[in-house]
């Protein structure tokens, strides 16, 4: 059975930093695309950063240029390293993986895409 488990967030003032890690358990290789999803209280989830397997990367607009996701595919781990947190960025934050195929520009943030989905970690940004 594949699983994916978070682990990193946790509490920071605006402008501080976190990383976030996901490790994928059980999947026979690497995922096509590993993926980072995020919920606020009351609003939708929207996909926030994407890796596929072999670089290539795709960031949602509010984060691009703060954010950076990167993975280590020899061990399955996906992390997402966060600067300049805004009081905006806190959120339950949930890695995603699909094996059917790579992530594109018009897919990356589509969350019915993606069918693993790990049990999210909580970021909490104060001002």
């Amino acid at each position: 059975q594949n699983f994916l488990v978070e682990s990193g967030g946790g509490s920071v003032q605006a402008g501080g930093s976190l990383r976030l890690s996901c490790r994928a358990t059980g999947f026979t290789y690497s995922p096509d695309c590993m993926a980072w999803f995020r919920q606020a209280p009351g609003k939708e989830r929207e996909g926030v950063a994407a890796h596929n397997t072999f670089s290539t990367t795709y960031y949602a607009r509010p984060v691009e240029g703060r954010f950076t996701i990167s993975r280590d595919n020899s061990e399955f781990v996906l992390y997402l390293q966060m600067a300049g947190l805004k009081t905006e960025d806190t959120a339950m934050y949930f890695c995603v993986a699909r094996t059917d195929r790579y992530c594109y520009a018009n897919t990356f943030a589509v969350a019915d895409k993606f069918p693993y989905w790990g049990q999210g970690t909580q970021v909490n940004v104060s001002s």
